[in-house]
């Protein structure tokens, strides 16, 4: 799998390259700003972008999937983000994504060349947030930070779900790179080692 990571402006968000180099196609995972630099991320890579994955709807993961769309070439790129995001009550906070998108469901498997990529609910940052495992790699968003968790006082937050949410990443077997929406990567077994929120989350 061919990974990079760019931290990308004005909201410091991380966005995430996952590709398959034997196929040479990759998708972009929140590409919140930065948009010239993302794009140079992507020529960089030599792979063609097809998809566009978001782990939630906040403006500050959103931001350029308008203009990386409207610059595709045809057919363009397959947007996914989850339903739960799709919000007319908090325009602010969730734009509205200028062009159309597929909605994710619990369990989904889609694939980036032969890279497999499994979809994980997991709200309460947001009712739409997901977490997406390709490989070792797991793409939390803003549920899970090193150390720390994503806030749950926003529209469509709320804390008893996201503790569910972070028992549910908790358990999985084995370990991850977990790979946040803000700040440095981590690993699962250290988070369960060491992040209080996870901790209790897990009831340890």
């Amino acid at each position: 799998m061919i990974f990079d990571l760019l931290e990308t402006m004005p909201y410091t968000t991380n966005c995430y390259l996952i590709g398959d180099e034997a196929e040479k196609v990759c998708a972009l995972v929140d590409p919140g700003g930065s948009l010239e630099a993302v794009r140079a991320m992507v020529e960089r890579s030599g792979l063609k972008l097809e998809k566009i994955f978001l782990t939630h709807g906040h403006y500050d993961h959103v931001k350029e999937v308008g203009a990386l769309v409207e610059a595709a070439p045809s057919p363009g790129l397959a947007v996914y983000l989850h339903r739960g995001d799709v919000r007319e009550d908090d325009a602010r906070l969730f734009p509205p994504l200028p062009c159309g998108f597929n909605c994710w469901e619990d369990g989904a498997l889609l694939n980036v060349g032969a890279l497999s990529v499994q979809v994980l609910h997991t709200p309460g940052h947001s009712a739409g947030s997901v977490t997406l495992l390709a490989e070792d790699v797991m793409l939390c968003g803003d549920t899970l930070f090193a150390g720390s968790c994503g806030r749950w006082d926003l529209t469509g937050g709320d804390y008893e779900t996201l503790m569910g949410s972070l028992g549910r990443l908790g358990r999985l077997e084995g370990d991850y790179k977990v790979c946040p929406g803000h700040g440095p990567l981590s690993t699962l077994e250290r988070e369960r080692r060491t992040n209080p929120h996870l901790r209790q989350a897990m009831g340890v």
